[in-house]
């Protein structure tokens, strides 16, 4: 129990919830803490006690929970997206006043912060909709935070964000006042959908080097730590790296041979392609890798295709060349790095997009500075993004950055080798293969999207413009077509 009133409450002990109350605590910051559970709160008390007697109170229950916090109140929730969330904010509200604030941590639909936003503000409540990424670890030693709604209950939080956030030397802390409404979930939401590519991306870059180099697993775990010093340091080549470390616990070998090809997902991904589509942003990396998520689920069908296919002389891998190894691990480095590029190109893009229809004002250089440190995306190539944004904020396009330019030019043949090796060799390569189709596209001035447009306009009517004259026109193609054949 506090005698004094603490700084903050945070509502929601499950992994996430714990450790940012202790990340809170740690850094000075008294704070209470409730959860439903009420095991739970008894839990993260015991672990504050072990972890340095930090300044974490408990409440079993939501009134002397809420009471407990210093005026204006500043609460967060940490609980699952969707109806708990109402849930919670019904049972915190009949004890909040005039002036206090809810920030939902959690990973929720953009709209339904908007949504809660205005029914709160009804009672002189403000509101956060503010996207935490960097799992576990990252909620535990400093996270990256994007925090959007209500400027003024920013204000009252933001000395604590400021100290929470993970911390990086050049850029300082990981957090910033994304924007109005649900722009905080939005800009979540996308970098898990960049993230989705991410991983993606890194899975086809270990497929064709075990599948078709025939490298081993301590052969990956070196290519991957090599990789990690250079252009592609990042948190996920590094995880990766580690993954290739460690050996089986249950038996033989590496224990990364031994999980289940099957991929999970919570919706963020899937949600980022269709607002994609909704705006018309071609994101096909992203797209791509929500598909081979979608293909890996199918683990029964892919068993039985796997022996109809053998049956007819088709094995794993189609062609058993030999390659050179030195030669083959640098080119699928380029290529990673390429189609990494276009990943977060469609991310940004999107990101804009919503900015201009909803007239949050953005700032695209600014989200990649608060990418750099905490989050699951981190990555040293974040600073190239930030640096491209501030040489012109109105870029239509990283691919068009002097600097990306240069790289992904320098970087094409090899990426090209990469993606023809896979179609021979059989591997699906779907992530490199989309971005490389998506700056192949990017980069052509003329597509034969003519041909497409003549289509709709002969069956439906459509109309169509011209490249010679201004306007629109209708061509009676039916008839032409049938005059030429009589």
């Amino acid at each position: 129990m506090a005698v004094q009133p603490t700084r903050i409450g945070l509502a929601g002990l499950a992994v996430m919830g714990q450790n940012l109350a202790l990340n809170i605590a740690s850094k000075g910051f008294p704070i209470s803490v409730y959860n439903r559970t009420t095991s739970k709160v008894d839990e993260t008390v015991e672990r504050a006690k072990k972890e340095g007697n930090l300044p974490v109170y408990g409440f079993h229950d939501p009134e002397s929970f809420v009471n407990s916090i210093q005026k204006p109140r500043v609460i967060i929730m940490l609980v699952k997206a969707g109806a708990p969330v109402d849930q919670t904010i019904k049972t915190l509200s009949a004890y909040l006043e005039k002036g206090d604030c809810i920030v939902d941590g959690g990973n929720e639909w953009y709209e339904n912060t908007e949504r809660r936003e205005k029914a709160v503000s009804e009672n002189g409540f403000l509101y956060l909709g503010m996207g935490v990424s960097g799992g576990e670890e990252g909620a535990r030693n400093g996270p990256s935070m994007m925090p959007g709604g209500s400027f003024e209950a920013y204000k009252n939080i933001e000395d604590i964000l400021l100290k929470v956030a993970a911390q990086v030397r050049d850029s300082g802390p990981c957090v910033t006042y994304i924007g109005k409404g649900g722009s905080g979930n939005f800009v979540k939401m996308v970098h898990n959908g960049i993230e989705y590519g991410d991983m993606q991306l890194i899975a086809e870059a270990y497929d064709v080097l075990k599948s078709v180099g025939k490298l081993s697993n301590e052969e990956l775990h070196g290519v991957f730590t090599e990789w990690n010093k250079g252009e592609l340091e990042s948190f996920l080549v590094e995880i990766t790296a580690d993954i290739f470390g460690i050996k089986d616990d249950k038996g033989d070998g590496h224990l990364v041979d031994k999980v289940l090809d099957k991929t999970g997902m919570k919706g963020t991904g899937k949600w980022t392609v269709q607002q994609a589509a909704e705006l018309s942003v071609p994101s096909p990396t992203i797209e791509s890798s929500l598909d081979a998520r979608f293909l890996s689920g199918l683990k029964d069908e892919r068993v039985q295709a796997a022996k109809v296919f053998k049956e007819g002389g088709f094995g794993d891998v189609l062609t058993d060349q030999t390659v050179d190894k030195k030669q083959l691990i640098d080119d699928v480095r380029k290529a990673l790095y390429a189609s990494k590029i276009c990943s977060y190109a469609q991310g940004m893009n999107l990101i804009r997009a919503k900015s201009v229809e909803k007239g949050w004002g953005l700032k695209l250089g600014e989200l990649a500075r608060i990418w750099k440190g905490g989050c699951i995306i981190r990555a040293i190539f974040l600073d190239r993004i930030k640096q491209a944004y501030d040489r012109n904020a109105e870029l239509a396009n990283l691919l068009v950055d002097p600097e990306f330019a240069k790289e992904i030019i320098e970087r094409q043949s090899a990426w090209r080798r990469v993606v023809c090796l896979s179609i021979n060799s059989g591997i699906s390569t779907p992530g490199m293969s989309a971005s490389l189709a998506y700056f192949d596209s990017y980069r052509r001035e003329r597509l034969p999207a003519n041909l497409v447009q003549a289509q709709r306009d002969y069956f439906g009517a459509h109309t169509y413009e011209r490249t010679d004259v201004e306007g629109s026109f209708h061509t009676e193609w039916f008839k032409i077509a049938r005059q030429s054949k009589m």
